[in-house]
């Protein structure tokens, strides 16, 4: 199974999102990762969803979603010419003494320090899934208290020329 990278401009209207969704998740498609937020233009959203799905049955879907009014444009983004990103925020226990590790490990993935309490340190970072991943699985070593991801977020990228 495949995963497709769905880039979806939408009304920026109360219920689009659930619409959307409901859409999907009729069809029987799972949504692996979700983000949602303003465009450059106030009267725009743009919904950018991973779903995993065979080709066939994702041309389909992407049919389907065309045909709902609040929807202008679907696009599917390619892995090879779009830049995916997400954020995690990382919640750290560990002491006092084992702090300096903790941050060094942080500036490894060029990650940032954002919150530092007596018993954990808060660590935010950006990039692609695997980066986040790495990191992650360095820090469980020292204990993860909590933890959350954002949705994936895709942008193409500038053609060279």
């Amino acid at each position: 199974m495949e995963r497709h990278i769905l880039s979806i401009l939408v009304e920026n209207k109360s219920g689009v999102l659930s619409r959307v969704v409901g859409l999907v998740s009729r069809r029987g498609y799972n949504i692996e990762s979700l983000s949602v937020g303003p465009t450059e233009d106030e009267n725009l959203s743009r919904i950018t969803m991973i779903v995993p799905t065979e080709s066939a049955s994702f041309e389909q879907l992407t049919k389907q979603l065309n045909k709902l009014v609040c929807v202008y444009k679907v696009v599917e983004m390619d892995k090879g010419d779009a830049i995916v990103r997400e954020l995690v925020l990382i919640k750290v226990a560990v002491a006092a003494e084992k702090r300096n590790e903790v941050i060094e490990i942080a500036n490894v993935f060029r990650a940032k320090v954002v919150d530092v309490g007596r018993a954990s340190i808060t660590i935010e970072a950006t990039g692609d899934e695997h980066k986040l991943s790495g990191l992650e699985n360095l820090l469980r070593a020292y204990g993860i208290k909590e933890i959350t991801r954002t949705g994936k977020i895709a942008m193409k990228r500038s053609v060279h020329n």
